[in-house]
């Protein structure tokens, strides 16, 4: 989550709430528990008057306001900035402000970001191991694949987001490869296809709970050497290729999700081949306690065709997943799923696949923990 680490100013900790603020709107509470802090206007007292060195954040900065889902935002304020590895200049309001108003003080709060444009945090849905977010990210992420029986080829990837404006991304991904024969001899590795895409929001809406995204990629190859293929593909000759797809988030209900992907990819040379993908991802989150850490199982469905061959069989995958929250402010993750092939099972292997994943607008990977 976005770095809250302003301390609010908070009624008594074991007080209850005056009786002429107990069904008081968010605007009333906000100033009578958060501006001292806070300010007035949101962007923040004047640091001269407050008695901490923490920056206090500026809910007027939809960069920084619009990141985040309510839910992480109120965990903070009723428990205090410890509950996710934040200062403790942040107090708690529990038994000050019940979890309702505290809900009414974050649509108040929602109100100081005036652009529209701006993706909601609600709208930021697990990611799986191979599916692509309609949802627009400032991460990196280090992922890995190995065949379970030892053979074949074992792949690894680091990938770096980074946004720009209140819809669009860009990323680049450096994937690299390895051979293991029988018994684990004849090993050689290689960088793999390096992408380079954008991604930009055609859609969002938070009453909806629906984002869609389109994006765009280069692949080029980094040796000579061919290309492993990637999960429910064939292998094929190493080349260039560029890529578009379009992406779909939806909420269902209050903590299940849906993802959906479909695309394909175009080679720059001869020995390629068009290849279409669909991909499907259902999943729910589930906490650890009311405020505790994030687990979120999935499960994946990824399926490929090349395109223009009559005897062309398309393949499939299940890949069931586990996404965890590693450390108290969430924003260090891990997946480990088993991708396992359902069609086209020849010359593939069953895969255990998992990534680390560092959403580093929030912090550095050893904060918060």
């Amino acid at each position: 989550m976005s770095v809250l680490v302003a301390c609010l100013a908070p009624l008594p900790v074991h007080a209850q709430a005056p009786a002429d603020l107990a069904a008081a709107p968010g605007d009333v509470l906000y100033q009578a528990s958060c501006a001292n802090c806070h300010g007035a206007g949101g962007r923040g007292a004047d640091p001269a008057l407050l008695a901490f060195e923490e920056e206090v954040p500026d809910f007027t900065d939809c960069d920084f306001a619009a990141r985040e889902p309510d839910a992480d935002w109120i965990a903070v304020a009723h428990e205090g900035g410890p509950v996710r590895g934040f200062s403790e200049m942040m107090p708690a309001f529990r038994g000050a402000l019940t979890p309702e108003q505290l809900q009414r003080v974050m649509e108040y709060i929602r109100t100081l970001c005036t652009d529209s444009d701006w993706p909601r945090g609600e709208l930021n849905l697990p990611r799986p191991l191979v599916t692509g977010k309609a949802y627009l990210e400032d991460e990196w992420v280090v992922s890995a694949g190995f065949p379970v029986d030892g053979t074949g080829t074992g792949t690894a990837e680091f990938v770096y987001e980074k946004r720009f404006g209140p819809r669009s991304q860009w990323e680049v991904a450096i994937p690299y490869q390895w051979e293991r024969g029988e018994h684990g001899g004849g090993r050689r590795g290689r960088l793999g296809e390096v992408e380079i895409g954008v991604k930009h929001a055609v859609f969002h809406g938070f009453e909806s709970g629906s984002i869609v995204s389109v994006s765009g990629d280069l692949h080029f190859p980094a040796s000579s050497a061919p290309e492993a293929a990637e999960p429910g593909e064939h292998t094929q000759p190493n080349g260039a290729s560029v890529g578009a797809f379009l992406h779909v988030g939806q909420l269902l209900g209050e903590a299940s999700f849906l993802h959906g992907q479909t695309g394909a990819r175009v080679p720059l040379h001869e020995e390629g081949q068009l290849r279409a993908y669909g991909r499907i991802v259902l999943g729910r989150s589930f906490t650890s306690g009311q405020w505790g850490r994030a687990w979120s199982p999935m499960v994946e469905v990824v399926a490929s065709r090349a395109l223009g061959s009559d005897d062309a069989e398309a393949s499939a995958d299940v890949v069931p997943q586990l996404q965890v929250a590693l450390n108290t402010r969430q924003h260090v993750l891990a997946n480990v799923g088993v991708l396992v092939p359902a069609t086209a099972r020849e010359g593939r292997h069953v895969r255990l696949v998992a990534y680390v994943l560092l959403e580093w607008f929030d912090g550095g990977f050893w904060e918060g923990w």
